[in-house]
């Protein structure tokens, strides 16, 4: 929602999107502290991208972000400690990309089908490739997937307690314990 938006890149509590939340819990999964982590985001939309970028800005990260069309895109991919993954490009991000010991968050989901007409679901990041050098790497499917789900069961119940005029940290307790 554009309220919503205009309230993240303000800084102001807000509602913030589902997936780009998801990417930031599953980040923070692995690197407690993301101060001054080098994060790099390669997607630049609306829905996740600037709102995931926006997220680890505020988390005091260094954020770079890229596109499918920006210049050096495997050297600054590989120079991230955290990658975003969100081009909406099948494999985009070569196992070679990345950096030894970073964190891959692949947004992307992509139904391919294969010459004997099965199919498949593949991600922006070549997995098999990626995961010699990631220390850890999400799935496609089963990683951000789930994550979006869980974040928007947070805001569902961030909403209701606001509704009802119950403090939020109640919910916050909830959702870290």
């Amino acid at each position: 929602h554009p309220l919503n938006a205009g309230r993240l890149a303000a800084g102001l509590p807000t509602l913030t999107s589902c997936t780009p939340q998801g990417c930031l819990q599953l980040a923070r999964s692995v690197v407690p502290d993301l101060t001054g982590k080098h994060v790099v985001i390669i997607g630049r939309s609306n829905l996740v991208g600037k709102p995931v970028a926006q997220l680890f800005l505020a988390a005091n990260a260094t954020i770079v972000m890229a596109h499918s069309h920006t210049r050096n895109l495997a050297a600054l991919a590989r120079a991230a400690d955290i990658l975003v993954a969100a081009a909406g490009v099948p494999h985009l991000v070569k196992g070679e990309w990345i950096g030894k010991g970073a964190v891959v968050i692949d947004v992307g989901i992509h139904r391919v089908v294969k010459d004997d007409g099965t199919a498949r679901l593949i991600g922006d990041v070549d997995f098999e490739a990626a995961s010699a050098n990631a220390a850890y790497i999400t799935p496609v499917p089963g990683g951000v997937g789930p994550m979006t789900v869980a974040q928007l069961m947070h805001n569902t119940c961030v909403a209701a307690a606001r509704q009802a005029g119950l403090a939020e940290a109640a919910v916050e307790d909830l959702f870290t314990a």
